[in-house]
């Protein structure tokens, strides 16, 4: 599964078009080179657009730090890079595990195992991670702590509990990281730490790219939209689109642990189904009007070009094939994929792009 999505982002990270909406295989629609698409679009004249759009952000120092010591720090076990021959300090990053009781027994929501807790960030009760400082690792403590009075369980507010905390180990500092420990990884080319920070540069680097591209394509989306007309679309082929916009919905809220339902109205301030609806009738509409681009061009994508493309996204994502990468979809919805990759190309290469 882990290796499916890694292959799945390759492909995402390659386009994004509109708001919030990528186009990638999974919303593709195989039927859309068969499409009589002249009976749905008036072009208008996308060869004269002008843009502007934020100038790519440089990578900041402190940026480029932070993330460096956080894949670090993802990569130290207890076995491997941990800290164990020191006492904590105030900033340092600890993995802990505590039970809370409140007249001797432990209540609910007190009790963790391998919980990560930086010193110093407040979020504990006041004592709790000041009561770790100065503690050598392998300790175990007792916290006679009170929940404030205004503690929304009210069960616990202002209520004196003991903690019992053990500080299993320390995640290094950025002065305290070893290139044994990158070189465990087994990462191509990135086995010590200055390695890694390269390789964290060119990250957010190429993120940094990423977004200015996105910006562009969003820009110059918007406008062809605007400047074109689409019919109203079969909604048997705007549906076909319902079932990849639901599992990305489904993914997205599964990643903060609650249901599609309340993602959706939480982040996006409407119902599951009006979310897919009315972003598969955008997704349809936006490649009905790039398949009528591609006509109008006579852009094609050649088998010799999809091959080479498979290829490369089989490498990104690490699969043993093409086979392997294509999994459920097929080669011809990976085709459509990249003919919207080269009309994107296209409009952005005869756009008047300026940055601010």
């Amino acid at each position: 599964m882990k290796k499916r999505m890694a292959g799945v982002t390759a492909v995402l990270t390659a386009l994004c078009l509109l708001a919030g909406c990528g186009s990638n295989p999974a919303v593709t629609n195989r039927e859309l080179r068969e499409m009589k698409v002249g009976r749905y679009v008036t072009l208008g004249d996308y060869n004269d657009i002008s843009v502007t759009v934020p100038a790519p952000k440089s990578v900041s120092q402190s940026e480029w730090d932070e993330l460096l010591l956080a894949v670090y720090q993802s990569y130290v076990t207890a076995d491997n890079g941990s800290i164990t021959n020191r006492a904590a300090v105030s900033g340092d990053t600890v993995i802990i595990d505590y039970v809370g009781k409140k007249d001797g027994a432990a209540f609910a929501g007190g009790t963790a195992s391998n919980a990560s807790l930086t010193l110093g960030s407040k979020q504990f009760i006041d004592g709790f991670e000041d009561g770790l400082i100065g503690v050598m690792p392998g300790t175990t403590v007792d916290l006679n702590l009170s929940f404030p009075e205004g503690y929304g369980n009210a069960d616990l507010a202002g209520q004196a509990v003991v903690f019992t905390v053990t500080l299993n180990y320390i995640l290094p500092n950025a002065d305290e990281m070893q290139d044994s420990v990158v070189a465990a990884q087994g990462t191509a080319d990135v086995a010590t730490v200055e390695e890694l920070r390269q390789y964290v540069y060119d990250y957010l680097q190429r993120t940094a790219e990423e977004e200015y591209t996105y910006n562009v394509q969003n820009a110059i989306m918007d406008q062809i939209l605007n400047r074109c007309t689409v019919e109203e679309l079969p909604q048997t082929f705007v549906e076909s689109y319902n079932h990849a916009f639901r599992e990305t919905l489904e993914n997205a809220a599964g990643s903060y642990g609650v249901d599609a339902e309340t993602y959706a109205n939480y982040f996006m301030g409407m119902s599951s189904e009006d979310y897919v609806s009315r972003y598969s009738k955008l997704q349809a509409e936006q490649d009905v009007l790039l398949q009528a681009i591609a006509n109008q061009e006579k852009l094609t994508v050649s088998d010799e070009e999809l091959q080479e493309k498979l290829e490369e996204y089989t490498a990104q994502g690490g699969y043993a094939s093409v086979e392997e990468m294509l999994g459920f979809f097929d080669r011809e919805e990976y085709r459509n994929f990249i003919m919207s990759e080269k009309v994107m190309n296209f409009l952005m290469q005869n756009a008047n792009i300026t940055t601010q």
